[in-house]
């Protein structure tokens, strides 16, 4: 059976707040037919948009929703397919 998807997180990115990496992100989306789930720096609308372009299948944010610096409706309405 095998996976049916790839969570792929940025160990240094991981609750930076930073922004996602990016380049590594397309990477992974170009080296496989999984989908890829981001994850790790995501903190604002803007980044969400960069992963978006990465053909990404979803994405996790966690500290940046606690934190406020993400609003999780505007975000949803937004990017919600």
């Amino acid at each position: 059976k095998g996976a049916g998807w790839i969570l792929f997180s940025s160990a240094e990115a991981d609750g930076t707040l930073t922004g996602p990496n990016l380049e590594a992100t397309t990477q992974m989306v170009q080296s496989t037919s999984l989908p890829v789930i981001a994850a790790g720096g995501i903190s604002s609308i803007k980044d969400i948009e960069a992963l978006e372009n990465t053909k990404v299948a979803g994405i996790v944010t966690g500290k940046a929703i606690y934190e406020g610096k993400l609003d999780l409706k505007e975000a949803l309405k937004r990017f919600q397919k």
